[in-house]
């Protein structure tokens, strides 16, 4: 059985307020030639299809062709909505898609009730907040390795009453220990913890996951697809790639990486504007997306205008100051980079008090407040 593992499309994104439509238009076609072309037998999309909850009506024509092209090749799809996706819309006609071979699955209660492919039985897991869906997966708390756990009980029940020999795909929109992030993933931190460890996919044969934007390994059964397109420039050094899965009737797995079309290389560089502006060796850049960093002590006069015409394609200008650790000129957001939002406040409480941080027992309260906020944020937007 050969599987054409993806995920995190993002319809509707944009890079920097460049529209990205086209060239995810262009992957598009380049999924549908890769099934044709390479004797596919189901796609898998492992979440984030679109953006945003309520995604523009651009991002939905789009989705809405993608779905028609890949239901006349004939070939079965399956679906999980991710983090950014509203799950209640995206399954709008599930059961009349299903019928065209588009199998969307969004609806938590029935993580374990499979696609059967042949004798491979496919468990879509959608993404699984943990707040919202504790009670109904019977999970002991509210978090994202609890839920995940008690969503592959039911499917590891389920797969115990199939027949013999009957091999296994989990798709599941999730943070996994080993993973690498980058900048463009939505945090999904909850009680200070985002990863879950592999083992709690332990007992199929092959996991398909989405939500980390890098093409990653974790084991030979549980890989990352990642994004088909750069949404940051912490992914320049990314292969954009899907994972083209045979699984073998005895459930060995052999991958190979298919590359993306890329629509324009991705650079970044950091130095003096001077330096940036005549030195030869950055030449390969030019036709680039470019983020420059730049490190004068002085903010440069025009210094957009003038990076701009040695690199057209620059979208972001950064300005980083070389100065000595501890300096007290330090930017405000020098200070703040790499710290996430509990660090910040624990650090604004230390602040206040002369020196004193918070205590267990407010960490745990800081915590449980942006837990509770994040999770409103999420249902605000779906009801929008």
């Amino acid at each position: 059985m050969r599987f054409l593992h993806t995920s995190d499309w993002h319809l509707g994104r944009s890079f920097h307020r460049v529209d990205l439509l086209g060239a995810q238009a262009a992957f598009v076609d380049h999924v549908v030639a890769t099934v044709r072309d390479r004797g596919v037998d189901a796609v898998l999309v492992a979440g984030d299809v679109y953006d945003r909850a309520v995604p523009p009506l651009a991002a939905v024509d789009l989705f809405d062709r993608a779905l028609h092209r890949l239901a006349d090749l004939g070939v079965p799809t399956v679906m999980i909505s991710g983090n950014h996706d509203s799950a209640r819309r995206l399954g709008v006609g599930a059961g009349l898609i299903e019928r065209a071979g588009i199998h969307l699955r969004t609806d938590p209660a029935g993580c374990s009730t499979p696609v059967m492919i042949g004798d491979v039985a496919c468990y879509g897991l959608p993404y699984l907040e943990p707040a919202l869906v504790r009670d109904e997966l019977a999970a002991p708390k509210a978090g994202h390795e609890a839920v995940l756990a008690a969503a592959m009980e039911r499917v590891r029940a389920d797969l115990a009453t199939r027949p013999a020999g009957t091999r296994s795909v989990v798709l599941a929109h999730a943070f996994v220990a080993g993973g690498e992030p980058s900048d463009s993933e939505r945090d999904i931190t909850v009680g200070g913890v985002a990863a879950v460890p592999a083992g709690v996919f332990d007992g199929v044969d092959y996991v398909a996951l989405g939500h980390l934007h890098g093409s990653q390994t974790i084991t030979e059964r549980v890989r990352y697809s990642g994004s088909p397109l750069a949404y940051s420039f912490s992914e320049a050094t990314h292969r954009k790639s899907m994972w083209l899965v045979d699984l073998a009737a005895d459930g060995a797995v052999a991958a190979e990486r298919i590359d993306c079309p890329v629509p324009r290389p991705l650079a970044r560089v950091r130095g003096r504007l001077d330096e940036l502006i005549e030195d030869p060796a950055l030449a390969r850049h030019e036709q680039s997306w470019v983020e420059a960093t730049l490190t004068d002590a002085v903010r440069p006069a025009d210094a957009m205008a003038r990076i701009a015409a040695r690199f057209p394609g620059t979208l972001s200008l950064v300005f980083d100051p070389e100065r000595a650790d501890g300096d007290p000129h330090a930017s405000y957001a020098q200070r703040l980079s790499g710290r996430s939002d509990q660090q910040i406040a624990e650090d604004f409480v230390a602040h206040v008090r002369g020196g004193s941080g918070p205590d267990d027992h407010e960490r745990t309260v800081l915590q449980g407040a942006f837990d509770a906020v994040r999770v409103d944020d999420g249902v605000h937007e779906v009801a929008r």
